[in-house]
């Protein structure tokens, strides 16, 4: 599992589009990838509304966005659309990536378990060392949480 002062990790997955994304192509400026359970649902679509909304201050901040889930590419599309979302999301279904990050994890509900995506968020200085962990994400103010930390990066 990665922790802090790691670097990128050298896995990839695929972008909304179904093109391939290395990880490690975003070195050069800041990143902020959040794993999120599951498109069109509740608190996944609200946390990536908020992310979006932001998406320009982030921008103006040198800093990339991309949301991770299992969801397949064509999914991806559907919920960037339906929701006019301003920020990439990513596909990892082998779960490669989720693994990578630890994210991958036991959860219960109804007293039943079962595995699923941990709500996290890793943000990457611009010499894609990991510098801030989120875990167990609780998703109002969250995405203005993360914006902050990114502002306070040392320049690069």
């Amino acid at each position: 599992m990665i922790d802090q002062g790691d670097m990128l990790p050298d896995v990839g997955m695929t972008d909304a589009d179904g093109a391939p994304i290395a990880l490690r192509s975003f070195v050069g400026r800041p990143l902020v990838l959040y794993f999120y359970p599951k498109d069109d649902t509740p608190g996944c679509t609200r946390e990536a509304q908020d992310f979006s909304a932001l998406s320009d201050d982030f921008a103006a901040a040198g800093a990339a966005i991309l949301g991770i889930s299992k969801d397949p590419p064509a999914k991806h599309r559907k919920f960037i659309a339906k929701h006019d979302l301003q920020l990439s999301l990513a596909s990892d279904e082998d779960g490669a990536v989720l693994d990578a990050f630890g994210v991958w994890i036991e959860k219960s509900m109804y007293g039943r378990s079962y595995m699923g995506i941990e709500r996290a968020t890793f943000l990457f200085d611009a010499g894609g060392a990991l510098v801030q962990i989120w875990r167990k994400v609780k998703v109002p103010g969250h995405a203005q949480s993360v914006l902050e930390a990114v502002r306070a990066l040392p320049a690069s």
